[in-house]
């Protein structure tokens, strides 16, 4: 399985208050991802 992005992907976090999902979200954004949403 293969999983394909680019610079214009934008990315939902699920389980966002999570304590591994609030790292994950907050490495995604210092290397420039779009998160758009958080569920």
């Amino acid at each position: 399985m293969s999983i394909l992005i680019d610079e214009s992907t934008r990315i939902l976090v699920l389980g966002i208050t999570g304590r591994e999902a609030v790292s994950f979200t907050r490495d995604t954004l210092d290397y420039g991802g779009q998160v758009v949403a958080g569920v």
